[in-house]
């Protein structure tokens, strides 16, 4: 970090990449592998691309071991796009959808949903805060649902899923955005995926839809061409220009994960930097964290000193201390770390120090 005088950057998105991958992003930014030319600069169009976004795709399939019956697509428009899109196109037949009510974002895509049809909140968290993750089985599904919808990382409020939960035959949609490829997972238990990138994988600006092809081709006929997956599918996510330079990104981020060991020795790193981080937490009463203990994330570790004040005042000599964005969300104040798999495991060393520090200094 410091041969770049760079800070640690503790933003829940867009947040710190990988330093290997923005070295290699910038030893190609002027002339990627020899075409004289930029990947800003390239032709959604041309060959060189069209191998860069093949080699993205193959990747991440090795990575999640993607079924060959998924289709995976390269889209933009964010969470907020996909919050609509999931709805117009997989509420297409009994017009019924579940939603588990988690935190701020399922609370939106739960909103924006029942525009489309009848949505119903089967569980919610909301009753104590969003501070847990309630407990679902599949009878407190409606059966003849066309899916059932989580957000499996709240990002604000930080909990996350430990179990998947068992929806049957009922398709289970996932919003993963800030927890993507931090752990391995079963992607044939899921109906549908999604993440937008600038948490965990790449710059603002992309979103990785992996979706079961049987669910693609469904939309109603009026429905716009962008927000049809069918249109991206059938043209390989390049209906029109795609987000070219965050795929090249997030393409060196897979390769990046590869050469670690993959996802299983990615999760190692990331366990054992919130499992430091969260020992100190509850070794201390200067601090308190806001999410019960089984639900707590990996990547997004939310607390608060109690005091309004003393949280300005943390956040701010942190910022001194090249410790930057611990500022808790404005929903709910107070402070909040997202060590996401960029965050090296000193960052966190540095924060627990500082915090030790503040402690002894404002007890």
């Amino acid at each position: 970090m410091a041969k770049y005088d760079r800070v640690y950057n503790f933003s829940a998105g867009p947040s710190m990449m990988p330093l290997p991958v923005l070295e290699e992003a910038a030893a190609e930014m002027f002339n990627y592998k020899g075409t004289g030319q930029s990947v800003m600069e390239m032709s959604h169009r041309s060959a060189e691309f069209k191998a860069i976004i093949d080699q993205a795709e193959r990747d991440l399939r090795d990575l999640l071991s993607i079924p060959d019956n998924y289709k995976v697509l390269f889209l933009q428009g964010g969470g907020t796009l996909q919050f609509s899109m999931v709805p117009i196109n997989l509420m297409n037949g009994s017009g019924k959808a579940d939603y588990i009510v988690t935190g701020n974002w399922a609370k939106k895509a739960f909103t924006e949903a029942k525009k489309f049809g009848d949505v119903r909140a089967a569980g919610s968290s909301e009753d104590a805060n969003f501070t847990y993750i309630p407990r679902l089985t599949r009878k407190d599904f409606r059966e003849d649902a066309d899916y059932v919808y989580i957000c499996y990382n709240n990002t604000i409020f930080g909990s996350h899923f430990q179990e998947i939960p068992d929806t049957g035959d009922i398709p289970l949609v996932a919003d993963m955005s800030s927890c993507f490829l931090s752990e391995e997972v079963d992607v044939s238990r899921f109906g549908m995926i999604w993440a937008g990138a600038q948490k965990n994988v790449a710059p603002a600006g992309l979103t990785i839809v992996i979706v079961r092809e049987d669910l693609i081709g469904k939309a109603p006929e009026n429905t716009p061409v962008y927000l049809d997956y069918e249109t991206h599918a059938k043209k390989d996510s390049m209906y029109n220009t795609p987000p070219c330079y965050a795929i090249y990104m997030a393409g060196l981020v897979f390769q990046y994960l590869k050469k670690l060991g993959g996802l299983s020795a990615m999760h190692e790193i990331d366990v054992r930097k919130a499992k430091k981080l969260y020992d100190y937490l509850d070794s201390t009463d200067f601090y308190k964290t806001t999410v019960r203990p089984e639900d707590r994330s990996l990547m997004n570790v939310v607390f608060v000193t109690g005091n309004p004040d003393l949280d300005k005042k943390f956040v701010a000599e942190a910022r001194e201390n090249g410790l930057i964005n611990l500022k808790g969300h404005r929903l709910i104040g107070g402070l909040r770390a997202s060590i996401y798999n960029a965050m090296p495991e000193e960052g966190v060393d540095a924060l627990i120090a500082f915090m030790k520090r503040f402690e002894e200094e404002n007890r």
